[in-house]
């Protein structure tokens, strides 16, 4: 059931609680709306840890991806350092290959 559905359900639970004859059905009903709406809350806070959970999972992915990018750029940067190409930035160094002039 999703979220939604669940509220619906403790919506209807409520109005059932208002058209109930006796005071004992009422009582009864709104205990069972108290038990849906406590529920609601539990399965909101689950899905706000399953979301959490994709995001963190997500942001990892990411992490690693840049990490294998830059790993690539860096080799890059080293061998054209290591051939003298202008511009290129030796990353063990931090110096710049010097343009020709």
């Amino acid at each position: 059931m999703t979220i939604r559905t669940k509220a619906l359900l403790a919506a209807a639970v409520l109005s059932l609680g208002a058209a109930a004859c006796t005071e004992a059905e009422q009582e009864n009903t709104e205990v069972q709306a108290e038990a849906a709406a406590d529920r609601t809350g539990e399965v909101a806070a689950q899905a706000g840890e399953v979301i959490e959970s994709g995001a963190m999972k997500a942001a990892q992915a990411v992490e690693t991806g840049a990490g294998n990018v830059a790993d690539e750029l860096e080799e890059n940067q080293a061998e054209a350092a290591a051939e003298g190409r202008p511009g290129a930035v030796n990353p063990n160094t931090d110096q710049r290959v010097p343009a020709d002039n």
